[in-house]
């Protein structure tokens, strides 16, 4: 266990939390069984609840088949109170009423609309007319009780003229039984597109062998409402139906319950619904995701396999303690060690550049107080310059945030124009220095004689990546006084092209054109991570000559 402080913990933790989750496995696999028994044991329930409904509709209309048939003029009067004698209850639900179509004759037709029109106010006419669609012979519907505004949209159409009606209509002529017809939209959906399906009984004409069919006495369904009407009678929670039209090659989804998810695995039930085959697809609604018990068991073998691990933990941490301070105290005295060459590489540099600074000076200054004057305003351009670093922390410092801290002085004045355009780019410390005494440099002409020297002087710095490695800087003075060569060359412009392009590793531009000083320079773009002292580990050496070089 000292060898392997962390393995020999977690490979106990790796063996509690696995027999944990081959318990919930087995919990979950016994859950899934439990329910898919629970799921089969509803299909069967609702497919016998929606047989008995097709039953009971169907006994309803051969009761109404064998009295119409008796009949040699079925008059309003005697269909509303044979339906109203039926009094039809809850094992009715989902249908839209009973309805009477006679057997029209093209030659009838005229007859048969001054019938349907005697108790409305407007003339009713069958639909789709004559001279929409030609044919022989119709079966409009001539009544459809309970009268309710709905069933009064159906009447006068002409189910004859729709091929799934008619379908449904001969079959069940043929069969002489009540026959359900395949998905069609009820004309009471007036213009809605909700599926439906009708039941359809023939009635014949008295008992003779002649057997003349005299017209259909059938009931509409919406297919969502009698689907409905199942599921309230079998009352179960958690479930979702899907009922499809089943003679066809690829079954018609008719009607589903709110509860159905698509994609979920379902029970699939074949029902017999009036002498016509449909499927009833039944399937859990139960969120998926683990059992109560199954959860218990989980958080229970997690919190066992916790506990063990940190009792082995505990056996072994004093050791560890101990080997962690050990350790700790040899990266600290690294650290130490490293932070004590890094800052002496660092003053070496900065020395270097004083030293620099004030033997140019000193040369190009003509008395004390132009030597006092020029070091003062280059030794605070060094400081600005390090202040940025050491916010840093010495690592990369923003193109704009080294100019921006070199023209301070000049941003706040009223009477010039500063601008600054360029994108994100950080530069090396050693980089950032020469960059800023640069800027000093330029600044500081600008003020004596260029375009910081009078009102309305503007100065442009425009920077930009060339590549990744590389940036270009430019300097542009305009809408100053003219400018004319220098007669003798100054410090500024030794410090510019000589000690910046050689602590830049790149040439300087420095040109003198009459409407203004322009100063083109190119700076190294380089990674943090190369002055990151700790990305190096303990015991790092001092950044390279190549990354920081100290000034000539």
């Amino acid at each position: 266990m000292i060898d392997y402080p962390r393995g020999i913990p977690v490979l106990i933790f790796v063996l509690v939390t696995g027999i944990t989750v081959l318990s919930v496995f087995a919990i979950e696999r016994g859950e899934q069984e439990r329910d898919a028994a629970d799921v089969a044991r509803k299909a069967q329930a609702m497919t016998s609840a929606i047989e008995r409904r097709a039953y009971t509709s169907s006994a309803y209309l051969r009761a109404g088949a064998a009295l119409l048939s008796t009949q040699d003029e079925v008059t309003p009067e005697l269909f509303r109170r044979f339906v109203s004698e039926l009094r039809l209850d809850a094992n009715y639900r989902g249908a839209e009423g009973i309805g009477w179509a006679p057997v029209v004759e093209a030659a009838e037709l005229a007859a048969f609309e001054a019938r349907l029109g005697m108790s409305r106010r407007d003339e009713q006419h069958v639909t789709p007319t004559i001279e929409e669609q030609p044919r022989d012979l119709l079966t409009p519907i001539l009544f459809l009780q309970p009268d309710t505004v709905r069933n009064r949209r159906a009447l006068g159409y002409d189910m004859y003229s729709e091929p799934t009606r008619r379908a449904a209509m001969d079959l069940a002529a043929a069969n002489d039984r009540p026959t359900a017809s395949g998905p069609v939209v009820l004309v009471q959906e007036g213009g809605g597109d909700a599926a439906g399906f009708l039941i359809m009984m023939p009635v014949f004409e008295g008992l003779s062998s002649s057997r003349e069919l005299k017209g259909f006495i059938y009931s509409p369904f919406n297919a969502s409402q009698f689907l409905a009407s199942a599921s309230d009678l079998v009352s179960y929670d958690d479930i979702g139906a899907r009922l499809l039209d089943g003679e066809t090659a690829d079954p018609v989804p008719m009607a589903r319950s709110d509860a159905w998810l698509d994609g979920r695995s379902a029970v699939v039930r074949e029902v017999n619904l009036a002498n016509r085959t449909m499927m009833l697809e039944v399937q859990s609604t139960r969120e998926e995701g683990l059992s109560s018990m199954s959860m218990i068991t989980l958080l229970f073998g997690l919190a066992v396999a916790s506990l063990l691990m940190l009792v082995a933990r505990l056996l072994t941490q004093q050791t560890l303690e101990d080997r962690r301070a050990i350790s700790w105290f040899e990266e600290q005295n690294s650290i130490r060690n490293s932070l004590t060459r890094e800052l002496n590489h660092r003053v070496k540099n900065t020395l270097a550049n004083v030293l620099s600074i004030v033997s140019l000076t000193r040369r190009r200054s003509a008395d004390l107080d132009e030597f006092a004057e020029g070091l003062d305003g280059r030794i605070r351009a060094l400081s600005a310059t390090h202040d940025l670093l050491t916010q840093s922390d010495w690592g990369t410092t923003p193109i704009r945030a080294v100019v921006e801290v070199e023209l301070a002085p000049y941003a706040r004045d009223e009477d010039h124009q500063l601008d600054l355009v360029g994108p994100h780019t950080e530069l090396a410390p050693n980089d950032a220095l020469s960059l800023g005494l640069a800027v000093h440099e330029l600044a500081t002409n600008a003020a004596k004689y260029g375009s910081l020297s009078v009102p309305g002087g503007k100065v442009t710095v425009r920077w930009s990546q060339i590549n990744d490695t590389l940036a270009k800087i430019e300097w542009i003075e305009s809408d100053g006084p003219p400018v004319s060569q220098p007669q003798r060359r100054g410090f500024g412009t030794d410090l510019i092209e000589k000690i910046v392009a050689h602590e830049l590793r790149h040439p300087v531009e420095l040109d003198f054109r009459p409407e203004g000083v322009r100063c083109s320079l190119l700076v190294p773009v380089r990674e943090r991570s190369e002055f990151e002292l700790r990305s190096k580990g303990p015991g790092a050496r001092e950044l390279d000559a190549d990354e920081e070089k100290p000034g000539p």
